[in-house]
């Protein structure tokens, strides 16, 4: 997209937002922080790959987009293979670190930047302007046990402390949404600020809630794989359903099953009415659907991505904490999905931390 003619004398600051490109999630998590920018009359200025850009744009047509190189993670077929290609593709995403961070050092002048906000890009901080860096991620469970995750932890704080800041979306309380993933014994050395859950929707109380929702989302091929699964139990169910392919930018073909609507990509207000109006929501386990299900307090079967050792134990979390069902990949049915979901009926205990997130921006931006 063409950088439009902005006036940022008019405006307070220039703030560059650039989100991971794992998935849609990273992404759809800072729509509410770009209109919190937007609402607050700063200048902002979006970063990301191909898809991202289709995604951003749609939600904000007229902000400036800059190309910028994804880390393009990719999964396995099976648990073990997605965690071999992790492990694989870690020097990949250190390379790729290196190389956004030599990037910024050059849209900084260029663009006039005052400060970044970082959803997980390692390499987007700059001792030129202050940035953020944005994660519920501080401990990262590791498959390989205790002492790996301990030294993965180091390494993951090794690149958050080199930021200003680092805000968690998450409950303050340590009994909250992501669990010891955003509650660690040990934290950050740089200030660490929880701004609350961060959901793109709002809850709606609709009476005539109704039929099933689907929302696939993740890299591939998983994404796919899961998809399949999908179909293949759909073809057998006699209610009404809805699937949202996850595939923003996708051509025109369309899947075909009786008595189900595809659509490959829905834009923020479409996708809240379906998620509002469906009687419940089978998804991925990722942190971003946990935060748009506890916002819409919706009731959901949630399917953490195999391998994915983060989704695991977010599924494990909220399962015992009775907050929401899961489901494994490999003992999915649709039959099973259903009678799960009547065991929970959108138990997320949530409250409005838009106050919480308004302190964070303003307290950061009026000391630049």
């Amino acid at each position: 997209m063409a950088i439009k003619n902005i006036n940022p004398s008019k405006l307070r600051k220039t703030i560059l937002v650039a989100p991971l490109d794992w998935g849609l999630g990273h992404t759809t998590r800072c729509i509410p922080l770009i209109s919190k920018l937007l609402e607050k009359r700063h200048h902002v200025i979006l970063a990301g790959d191909k898809a991202q850009e289709v995604l951003l744009t749609t939600e904000f047509p007229g902000i400036p987009f800059l190309p910028l190189k994804g880390y393009n993670i990719k999964y396995g077929t099976s648990g073990k293979k997605t965690v071999l290609q992790l492990l694989w593709q870690a020097p990949g995403i250190l390379k790729s670190a290196k190389k956004e961070n030599e990037w910024l050092g050059s849209v900084i002048k260029k663009y006039s930047i005052d400060a970044v906000l970082s959803d997980n890009r390692f390499g987007l901080y700059s001792s030129q302007i202050p940035s953020v860096f944005i994660t519920h991620q501080l401990y990262i469970a590791s498959p390989l046990g205790a002492i790996t995750a301990q030294w993965v932890q180091k390494r993951n704080y090794s690149f958050i402390n080199k930021f200003s800041e680092c805000w968690v979306p998450d409950f303050p309380e340590a009994n909250s949404l992501a669990g010891k993933l955003s509650h660690p014994e040990k934290k950050p050395s740089i200030p660490v600020k929880y701004i609350g859950p961060l959901s793109r929707f709002r809850f709606e109380n609709n009476q005539q809630q109704n039929g099933l929702l689907v929302i696939l989302s993740g890299p591939e091929p998983q994404r796919s794989i899961f998809e399949t699964i999908i179909l293949r139990e759909l073809e057998n169910y006699n209610g009404k359903a809805t699937v949202i392919r996850g595939l923003p930018g996708a051509g025109s073909f369309i899947p075909s099953v009786p008595n189900v609507t595809f659509y490959n990509h829905l834009p923020a207000k479409e996708m809240e009415r379906e998620i509002n109006k469906s009687s419940m929501v089978i998804g991925r386990c990722g942190y971003s659907t946990v935060m748009d299900m506890a916002v819409l307090k919706k009731s959901c079967v949630l399917v953490p991505t195999p391998g994915q050792t983060e989704q695991l134990y977010l599924a494990r979390h909220l399962t015992e904490n009775n907050i929401a069902a899961c489901i494994h990949q490999e003992n999915f049915s649709l039959r099973k999905a259903i009678e799960l979901a009547h065991q929970f009926s959108g138990n997320f205990a949530v409250r409005d931390t838009s106050a919480v997130l308004d302190n964070a921006v303003d307290s950061f931006l009026s000391a630049i």
